[in-house]
């Protein structure tokens, strides 16, 4: 059964209004100079996202998010492998260049827009999903699971 999900912001505006506040938001949460910056940042995450995650949790939070910014999420394959949190980063890092520590900073500001969208249920799915490392990504705490 396939059911539409909707996250804590629904839309109620046109599409591309959602997505510009979804800019700002990471604009203002990266303390990026510009619109362009805040983009850039947006879809290197966003793709990276698309690569990891899989099924019904891919599937929720893409219907959560603005159109365009859930059309960079999904047009990535994604990887057989799940990365940890940290290889994540290191990954994003190197496709754009930018130091492990700036791109933990946009990961970071980005997550935040996501989770806004999404809410924290998804979210909890999301991390359930992934290896280490992927909470702290959030602004979670780490949780482990006893043996």
């Amino acid at each position: 059964m396939i059911t539409h999900v909707r996250g804590p912001l629904e839309q109620q505006q046109p599409n591309g209004a959602a997505y510009e506040q979804m800019l700002e938001r990471v604009r203002y949460e990266g303390a990026y100079p510009t619109r362009e910056k805040a983009e850039e940042v947006v879809r290197l995450v966003l793709s990276g996202l698309g690569r990891q995650l899989t099924g019904d949790e891919r599937v929720d939070l893409a219907a959560c998010l603005p159109a365009e910014a859930a059309r960079v999420l999904t047009a990535q394959i994604p990887d057989s492998q799940p990365l940890t949190g940290r290889a994540f980063v290191k990954d994003l890092a190197a496709r754009s260049g930018a130091s492990p520590a700036t791109t933990r900073w946009d990961t970071g500001s980005v997550f935040a827009a996501v989770t806004a969208h999404a809410g924290p249920d998804l979210i909890t799915r999301i991390l359930s999903q992934f290896p280490t490392g992927w909470a702290l990504l959030f602004g979670r705490a780490e949780l482990t699971h006893a043996a």
